[in-house]
This record gives structure tokens, sequence and C-alpha cells, in this order.
């Protein structure tokens, strides 16, 4: 049975926040792309060829994110009664009870 705390995230919530998160990283990928273009002649060569790389890598990085899917929970949540991991003192029809 699970508990309400470790429920998963509803499935509508996880696309919008991997959409989210993806717009951000094009976002981000679009500035740098253009601070490269109008920086071009006017700073150092390794400053706008570092952006230039960033915006060609983004794009792979973020469709690694978008695409990652729902994290998995590793917390076990089986829910044990503690009468079913009690000796049982010998009585029957319990675990570690009665031969």
């Amino acid at each position: 049975m699970p508990r309400i705390t470790t429920a998963p995230e509803p499935l509508a919530d996880d696309v919008a926040r991997r959409q989210r998160r993806y717009l951000v990283q094009m976002g981000i990928r679009v500035v740098c792309f253009l601070v490269s273009v109008i920086t071009w002649g006017h700073v150092p060569l390794a400053v706008s060829l570092v952006l230039i790389v960033a915006a060609v890598v983004l794009p792979y990085v973020a469709v690694l994110l978008a695409n990652a899917g729902r994290e998995r929970r590793d917390v076990d949540t089986t829910f044990l009664d503690p009468r079913q991991i009690d000796p049982g003192h010998d009585r029957p029809g319990t675990l570690g009870g009665g031969r």
C-alpha cells in the first residue's frame, strides 16, 4: 500500500516540469548564440567560441534531461504489519511460531 508521502508525481505535472526545464535550457542556448554573434569582433575569440560550443552542446544535454523520464524512488514502500514479524512464542498460525 503506497503512502501518500511516497506517491509519485502526477504525469501531467512531471511533463510540465520537464517542458519548462527544456524551454529554459533552449532560452539559454539562444542567449549564448546571440551573445557570441554580437561580441564576435569585440572580445577575445576564445570567449565567442566558448559561447558557440555551449550553444551547440546545450540541445543535446536538454534533450537528455527532458527524456530522462520520471525519477525512480529507491525507498522501499512495502508496509509490514509489526504483528507479522513477531516471533509468536510458539503460537500456531504466526510467523516463527508452532511447528
